[in-house]
């Protein structure tokens, strides 16, 4: 039996992790890996203390930071469902394994939210792509389209810019909601096009990626664009299934959380981090919110001491 279980091992877990230790917690954290959205970002410049860092970078730092302590982990396995058993918590897993504890801090972040047209399932991997710090180098002198105006899509866009021929960034609003600072290093690249009102409408190819098909939303007019590559930067979907009927959920599939504890419905467990209903998605926030749920968690044990 553990004090504490925390399935996630992204900025918000990894930070769980690191103050239930210090807490002296006996702790387990499980995660499929240590590869989280910020992992997938090709430079942070806005994390405290680093004026610009790579993703993988910082989140290697935060790994090596968490296992600086007595914490035991299991890397490669997936939580398929929690269960509520009086005053603990069993914990299943797609490899059939069961734990148990006392408390648990779900951090499991998000996935890439698809943009559900037709051609994405069929092309995706085969020119269709969500991680362009992964992928980019494979379209080397290629046109390429980004789907989705916001930071994810220009951070997407600057990426490829070392390497595609062009790029072409296609958001559905009628401004890009990416933040200015962004917005203006994408305005110092010819090579990439802004399409604002637009509704992408289909992915096409044989074999592999040739083309998209778009509407204007203005002047509902159609176009088709030859294209080798589409990386879509829709958002994201918090990977939260696992955990219904324990916690109330947001329209948007995320956890909803007391905003002063990380708190879900069910006592003695507790939620962190992109996968719950907190507004701002960001890495400092991520790690900010696994340290509070952490030591939430902790003042919920000390009533199992009494």
């Amino acid at each position: 039996m553990h004090d504490l279980i925390i399935i996630g091992g992204g900025p918000a877990g990894i930070a769980a992790g690191i103050y239930a230790s210090r807490k002296k917690l006996n702790c387990f954290l499980i995660t499929k890996n240590f590869l989280s959205q910020a992992a997938k970002t090709s430079s942070i410049e806005n994390y405290p203390g680093f004026k610009k860092i790579g993703g993988m970078a910082l989140v290697n730092r935060f790994e090596k930071h968490l296992n600086s302590f007595e914490i035991d982990i299991n890397q490669g396995e997936e939580v398929e469902k929690i269960i509520k058993k009086g005053n603990f918590f069993e914990i299943k897993t797609t490899q059939k394994d069961r734990y148990k504890a006392k408390a648990v801090i779900i951090a499991t972040g998000a996935d890439p939210r698809p943009l559900d047209v037709p051609g994405e399932k069929e092309f995706t991997g085969r020119g269709v792509a969500y991680c362009s710090t992964c992928d980019a180098p494979f379209f080397q002198d290629k046109k390429v389209a980004v789907i989705g105006g916001g930071n994810s899509g220009f951070e997407a866009a600057l990426d490829l810019t070392p390497y595609a021929a062009n790029i072409y960034i296609y958001e559905f609003g009628d401004k890009s909601a990416a933040d200015e600072i962004i917005q203006e290093k994408v305005s110092c690249y010819k090579k990439i096009e802004i399409f604002l009102r637009t509704r992408v409408k289909e992915i096409k190819g044989r074999g592999k990626v040739q083309s998209i098909v778009y509407q204007d939303r203005q002047t509902k007019k159609t176009y088709e664009r030859p294209v080798e590559g589409v990386f879509i930067q829709v958002g994201s979907i918090p990977a939260t299934g696992f955990v219904k009927g324990l916690v109330n959920f947001s329209k948007r599939d995320e956890i909803k959380i007391d905003a002063k504890s990380g708190q879900t419905k069910t006592p003695g467990l507790f939620a962190a981090g992109d996968a719950t209903d907190v507004k701002y998605k960001q890495v400092i926030i991520a790690a900010g919110e696994g340290a509070k749920a952490a030591l939430s968690a902790y003042e919920y044990l000390q009533k199992f001491k009494n």
